[in-house]
């Protein structure tokens, strides 16, 4: 399939891969395309499918694969811990254009790490060496894992690193927090460096980047193969274009509020269900501005004038007062303008 040659040309490339990470009821199909039209990751990777023993893969995400806007591979991501229903779902998930498989060992949700799912994993190394190597025999294609650094404490890394080793991945997205971090406090990027060094395979680094200035900071630092972004691209949909900019020492483009005011009026469009109530359209949208709204000004104001509304008219006035203007718009949070790519353990 051409996205599994795109996959293996991206992976061996010398640019830096940069992947937009899976987000849930966030990363869907209409906004692949809508970020893929201001730039774009080399490779997107999809909503987690749930599985386990009764499960089957949801006909969402399915839809997404087989409709792929973007023109780049995609990577489709589990989250479970049943053995028998991971393999089953793995091979299931070959049969469609997808580049590779990756194992969820990142979420750090309750509902998912209560389940020893996702993130909870973490905390049993047996198991995940037991997933691993179901899924390494199962998986044909290129089989990756995204996971964070531990469950509670840094220093369980250690642990985790040779059981990853052995099994061949062919990428390792490592995200510098724990799970009982989830997304507060600073990123460990030692961490991720340490990762680097020891896997065989590629890294990608994860967390915080919010900037083309911090992307090439933590390239350099960690040594990674490439990036993952997340909040940073829903907030920042130029942030991939940006980022290669400033790699190849190129102008880097920078949005101005009306730039960032016709991006909303965008995802707006571009998230409209059929039939669905206007408040329930403009709660939807509330989920996105959560994440672009820590880069619009720093009192708080605009989120709390947000999370008010309930009309789309009442949405786009807030909008407007506070994004009418030609002023150039970093949309870096307010309030992790400072950071140090070292951190401290």
């Amino acid at each position: 399939m051409e996205c599994r040659t795109q996959f293996e040309a991206t992976l061996r490339g010398r640019e830096p891969m940069l992947a937009l990470a899976p987000m849930q009821d966030i990363t869907t199909l209409q906004f692949w395309k809508l970020v893929a039209a201001y730039g774009g990751a080399d490779v997107y990777f999809t909503e987690y499918f749930r599985v386990h023993r009764d499960s089957r893969p949801e006909k969402w995400i399915l839809d997404a694969i087989r409709r792929n806007p973007t023109g780049r591979p995609i990577v489709a991501q589990l989250v479970g811990n049943d053995i028998p229903a991971l393999v089953r779902t793995a091979r299931d998930l070959q049969r469609l254009p997808i580049a590779a498989v990756d194992l969820n060992l990142g979420c750090p949700m309750p509902v998912v790490c209560r389940k020893s799912a996702g993130g909870g994993l973490l905390r049993e190394p047996a198991r995940v060496d037991a997933i691993l190597g179901a899924l390494r025999d199962a998986v044909q294609i290129r089989f990756t894992v995204k996971t964070r650094i531990g469950f509670d404490d840094p220093d369980g890394f250690d642990e985790l690193l040779p059981i990853f080793a052995r099994h061949s991945l062919d990428l390792l997205v490592v995200h510098g927090r724990t799970v009982a971090e989830r997304y507060g406090g600073e990123v460990h990027y030692d961490v991720i460096a340490r990762a680097v060094a020891a896997m065989p395979c590629p890294v990608l680094a994860n967390g915080n980047i919010d900037s083309a200035r911090k992307a090439g900071d933590v390239l350099k630092f960690t040594g990674a193969r490439g990036l993952m972004l997340g909040r940073g691209a829903v907030r920042n949909p130029w942030l991939f274009r940006q980022i290669r900019q400033r790699l190849r020492g190129e102008p880097v483009f920078q949005p101005r509020g009306r730039d960032v005011l016709e991006y909303v009026r965008a995802l707006y469009e571009a998230i409209v269900i059929p039939g669905v109530r206007e408040a329930t359209q403009v709660h939807a949208m509330k989920k996105y501005l959560g994440f672009l709204g820590v880069g619009v000004e720093p009192s708080g104001k605009f989120l709390h004038d947000i999370c008010r509304v309930t009309t789309k008219g009442d949405f786009f006035r807030v909008c407007e007062t506070f994004l009418t203007h030609d002023k150039p718009m970093a949309l870096e949070p307010f309030d992790s303008a400072r950071y140090d790519t070292k951190t401290t353990r």
